[in-house]
């Protein structure tokens, strides 16, 4: 019967897809579970254990300290519960070139609190680029098809978190959306309350934290990093104001593309920093621990030795396209070549072995894949 061999198979391909989502989120369970047990003398509406997300957050975003930082902080004040009740936790935007970990710090930190790394509202607001799409947030207005319905990109069970944590919501590529699109954020800094146009109903931000993201002044934050100038700063030794040079440099690009109350209803402004050639190693290490959770389920586990791993660092580094270059390059130097073995080796099965080594090394500048005896 065609159609029951398709639904098996269907269904099949789902258990699949989730039992990898669930391999890639498990490291964390045991982090959720401490949250629950966390209890401390200080009374407060939030329990979860600020070291042992931090603990997480710097095993998964590198190289991004002040960003951390950032984070840490607000997560002991949102902890010690003395926040202003009547506006969001925490609103912070992320601004710095691409593939620098803007967006990988927020989902680390989804999988740190709720364990797992889609347990936020994620708004694409690169999907929002024309005036009227406002509605896709505000909802439709009356007389509107939709308006009684109030449907807007919002999830308000992500927005409230669970079980004493905060929610999350990213609006990711601020900068590609409308102006009207922008501007109708302004309540939801403010206040923490978003009513609808149709004034029927209204999302509450009063437990979220809220985070942006934006290449905006990607290219001055560049140039004051890695330009001639900069150079000669550090010829100099001119290191002193560097960072408010820069985040003057950044406030004076956002003000020309925001509005001046927009920009001063955000908490925080964190300039993320490019990918430095010794932070590329520690990420092609991590990589290659997350390349392990999704080989586990071959009962497979892969082994590099140090000349692999320089290798696969300073061939993707990239210091214009950051982690994403690396990745690419991973997937096309490593997975490829790793899938080629795999297929055209007899990998022994569950019952002969409980788990088996693959060892890659350097052979004539390519990699290649052994099983050690």
């Amino acid at each position: 019967m065609p159609f029951l061999n398709d639904l098996l198979e269907q269904t099949r391909r789902d258990a699949s897809s989730s039992a990898a989502l669930n391999a890639e989120n498990c490291h964390t369970r045991t982090i959720v579970e401490t949250h629950l047990r966390s209890e401390d003398t200080l009374q407060s509406r939030f329990r979860f254990d600020v070291a042992a997300i931090m603990q997480v957050l710097r095993s998964e975003v590198l190289g991004q300290d002040e960003a951390l930082q950032a984070i840490e902080d607000v997560l002991t004040v949102v902890r010690a519960d003395i926040l202003d009740p009547r506006r969001p936790l925490f609103t912070a935007l992320f601004l710095g070139p691409t593939g620098v970990g803007k967006t990988e710090i927020v989902r680390a930190l989804a999988r740190a609190l709720h364990g797992d790394a889609d347990a936020f509202c994620r708004v694409d607001m690169n999907t929002l680029a024309q005036e009227h799409y406002a509605a896709a947030l505000t909802g439709a207005p009356p007389g509107y098809a939709g308006a009684k319905e109030g449907r807007t990109l919002f999830d308000q069970a992500l927005l409230d978190g669970s079980q004493g944590r905060p929610g999350i919501v990213l609006f990711d590529e601020l900068e590609k959306a409308s102006k009207e699109v922008s501007q109708a954020l302004l309540n939801v800094f403010d206040n923490g309350l978003l009513r609808l146009a149709s004034g029927e109903k209204s999302f509450n931000f009063r437990n979220t934290l809220v985070f942006m993201t934006s290449n905006l002044a990607a290219d001055e934050i560049r140039q004051h990093r890695l330009g001639p100038l900069a150079s000669l700063r550090r010829l100099l030794g001119q290191r002193a104001g560097q960072r408010e040079r820069l985040l003057a440099v950044v406030r004076r690009r956002l003000v020309k593309r925001f509005s001046a109350e927009f920009v001063n209803r955000i908490d925080s402004t964190v300039v993320f920093n490019a990918i430095e050639q010794e932070v590329s190693e520690r990420i092609v290490e991590l990589e290659v621990s997350r390349l392990n959770r999704r080989l586990a389920k071959h009962h497979c586990r892969l082994q590099l030795d140090a000349a692999v791993v320089g290798k696969l660092a300073s061939g993707g580094h990239d210091v214009e396209f950051g982690a994403r270059a690396l990745k690419r390059f991973i997937r096309h130097e490593l997975e490829v070549p790793l899938a080629e073995y795999l297929l055209g080796n007899r990998i022994p099965c569950r019952a002969e072995v409980a788990c088996i080594t693959v060892a890659g090394h350097l052979e004539r500048g390519r990699i290649r894949f052994s099983v050690p005896k």
